[in-house]
């Protein structure tokens, strides 16, 4: 476990971050707050954390990265996250995207296939108070029992937008996912209307992770 210690150093470089996000289009308030008061070093392997305000994805375990502060922002203001909004995050990674939403008050229900990142985010995270419902399991499913949600976003690059989790969404109901081949994808958001119909508006190109099925050992 990561020493919890957030210094006037890593405060400052975090306004810097903040000030650099802003110039690049992030207006919510909220999503802003949140980016500049959760120390993103503590999500991150001890190697980078030179780098963690650096607006980058950076590696962390099982082949997965941490991504970049400007793209968790934009996915997180994409959602137009109200208190209380019930959040299914698809791809827990290390938890950073997961302490984000909790901070913006959103009730979350995060899920990941890989077992090692999933125990080091739910770990980490009721350390720094920050407490989502935690599975493990195949994120393609998204979680049917416990649906629907009021947003739903995936953290890595889907070849196709998943059935069931456009069908786990309450109309009205907003989903960002970033959809494409494995070294670019498109970010996508998804408004259910009704039972049966969607919109889909295109956000420009991202590069993510793949979003794999099934689940490591």
């Amino acid at each position: 476990m990561a020493q919890i210690e957030d210094t006037f150093r890593h405060q400052g470089m975090r306004r810097k971050l903040i000030a650099e996000i802003k110039q690049k289009g992030i207006t919510d308030d909220g999503v802003l707050e949140a980016i500049g008061s959760i120390p993103r070093h503590l999500f991150m392997d001890n190697s980078f954390i030179q780098f963690a305000y650096s607006d980058k994805a950076f590696p962390i375990a099982s082949g997965q990265t941490i991504s970049q502060p400007y793209t968790v922002a934009f996915q997180t203001q994409s959602l137009q996250i109200k208190k209380f909004d019930k959040v299914l995050e698809v791809g827990t990674g290390s938890g950073y995207q997961s302490a984000v939403l909790c901070r913006m008050g959103a009730i979350v229900y995060t899920i990941e296939r890989q077992k090692a990142l999933y125990d080091f985010a739910r770990n980490l995270l009721p350390v720094l108070g920050f407490r989502p419902q935690f599975f493990y399991g195949d994120g393609y499913l998204g979680l049917p029992t416990y649906g629907p949600f009021d947003k739903i976003i995936v953290t890595a690059g889907a070849s196709f937008v998943p059935e069931p989790l456009k069908q786990q969404l309450k109309i009205g109901g907003i989903m960002v996912i970033p959809v494409g081949q494995s070294d670019h994808q498109i970010m996508k958001i998804i408004t259910r209307i009704t039972e049966t119909e969607y919109t889909e508006d295109d956000k420009g190109g991202f590069v993510f992770v793949p979003l794999l099925t099934g689940l490591s050992d």
